[in-house]
């Protein structure tokens, strides 16, 4: 339900931008406000998870996202849904690191683990597909409002359930980290901000400069407090570990790349090929199939090959995928540009998926599972926000400049409209090549960072071979 969200939305966001007024790139916060409180709330709601109690943070988190949505589906105004939306995030914030640290917790290393998370990368992309899919239903059938409302009744079974389906855990002494969690927060939303500041009013601009130096004293600030705090919000000790290091980088540039895809397509197939809500949802129907696919292949296939080589397969698979589409135009055919390029997407980011989160709960103790696994969501979400905020300010400075050049009082209005759509579409395209520079970078990530070589144990001491990382564990 957390990860249809974002696409659900995704395909309404035409219908939201002619129903409540907002400008081109102003539209980006109904996306980037939800993602924004999920991925600067995630360390908070993760550790809240370890000292209150799984279960009991999850049942909250998932009936404050649901009862966000519902007041969201009401909205009237920009301000409205933007606020909803970052109400939303802040319920994701809790359920999700919550969920994945159950999982953590209750599978044992080794196989079982594996495929537990095979099937966890599994449902996260089926639920971005289908995300696409209702939203369309939806969107089409009934309005964009539905796309909110349909998660009330959703939050609310899963709030009843929870009691009678998950244990609780063992509630753990500590206090919360609420300056490092608060200058985190502010610490990425003025560079968010900055950025999407950036795309209408330059990069020169005075409110420009400021978010962005805001940003860097308040994430600076963050570091500090995290260093010197003796509980804190993020254990820099996580990141002793050189292979979960590598997981986080290859998730925050991976999801950077990979968030503006559904973006510019949905604008595209809808503004430019005059798809419907509906017929744009199904355009993105063998996306589930591919990922999950490839989700359970990466579960058998990890312990045997490790994950290193399956991320760098992956990633390369997500490079690939996104110049194609960089190559889109106003007459590109879906099954010539758009479904290759889906596929090899898809395929790509099952392997990665799978491969990072294994690799960045092994070896993990219990009382820090919520928090690891919260980072690793954090990766990813304020990858995806970050690089969100990048392609939309380098796409709209790429349209203004096409613009510039083919626009003229003397057009006539055909001609007129002509030259903004490839305009649009111009940008869009430079906006797909920056994605594969961030798809690029979780490569690199992946060539340096992690390590895969085996290490001989000595015959004096009581070894195992730890089968997700392929690191000698010295018990």
């Amino acid at each position: 339900m957390v990860v249809l969200d974002v696409t659900i939305v995704n395909v309404a966001l035409p219908h939201i931008r002619a129903g409540l007024g907002f400008s081109r790139t102003g539209l980006a916060w109904v996306i980037d406000a939800y993602t924004l409180a999920f991925g600067g709330l995630l360390l908070l709601g993760g550790r809240a998870g370890d000292i209150l109690g799984r279960r009991r943070m999850f049942m909250i988190g998932v009936l404050l996202f649901a009862g966000a949505s519902l007041v969201g589906g009401f909205a009237t105004s920009t301000a409205w849904l933007i606020a909803a939306r970052a109400v939303q995030g802040v319920g994701a914030a809790i359920a999700a690191p919550t969920a994945l640290a159950l999982i953590t917790t209750t599978f044992p290393e080794g196989s079982e683990r594996n495929r537990a998370f095979g099937i966890w990368a599994a449902v996260a992309g089926a639920g971005g597909a289908i995300g696409l899919i209702l939203g369309g239903v939806l969107t089409d059938a009934l309005s964009w409002r539905w796309v909110l409302f349909v998660n009330a009744p959703i939050g609310a079974f899963l709030a009843l359930a929870a009691p009678y389906v998950l244990p609780e855990s063992e509630r753990r002494h500590g206090r919360f980290d609420l300056p490092g969690a608060v200058t985190a927060t502010l610490g990425v939303g003025s560079l968010v901000y900055g950025f999407l500041h950036a795309a209408s009013d330059g990069w020169s601009d005075g409110g420009t400069l400021i978010s962005l130096g805001a940003a860097a004293v308040l994430l600076t600030a963050f570091v500090t407090i995290e260093m010197r705090s003796p509980q804190p919000l993020l254990p820099l000790h996580l990141f002793a570990e050189r292979n979960r290091t590598g997981s986080y980088l290859v998730m925050l540039t991976a999801g950077a790349a990979m968030f503006g895809v559904l973006f510019f397509l949905t604008q595209f197939l809808q503004g430019v090929q005059g798809y419907s809500p509906l017929k744009t949802g199904l355009a993105f129907l063998p996306f589930t199939p591919i990922l999950i696919m490839s989700a359970q292949f990466a579960s058998r296939m990890v312990a045997r090959a490790g994950p290193r080589k399956l991320i760098l397969a992956g990633a390369s698979l997500l490079v690939v995928g996104l110049l194609w589409l960089s190559n889109i135009g106003v007459g590109s055919g879906y099954l010539t540009l758009m479904l290759p390029a889906i596929a090899m997407i898809a395929l790509g980011m099952g392997l990665i998926f799978v491969s990072v989160t294994l690799t960045a709960v092994s070896g993990v103790e219990g009382r820090d599972s919520g928090v690891a696994s919260a980072t690793l969501n954090v990766s990813q979400q304020v990858g995806g926000t970050l690089g969100l905020a990048a392609l939309v300010t380098v796409s709209a400075s790429a349209t203004a400049s096409q613009l510039a050049g083919s626009t003229g009082p003397a057009l006539t209005a055909a001609t007129r409209a002509r030259a903004f759509s490839q305009a649009l579409v111009h940008g869009w395209g430079t906006g797909f090549e920056l994605a594969a520079a961030f798809g690029f970078a979780a490569l690199v990530s992946a060539v340096f960072v992690l390590r895969s070589r085996r290490r001989e144990p000595r015959v004096e001491e009581d070894v195992q071979i730890d089968p997700v990382d392929q690191e000698v564990v010295r018990s």
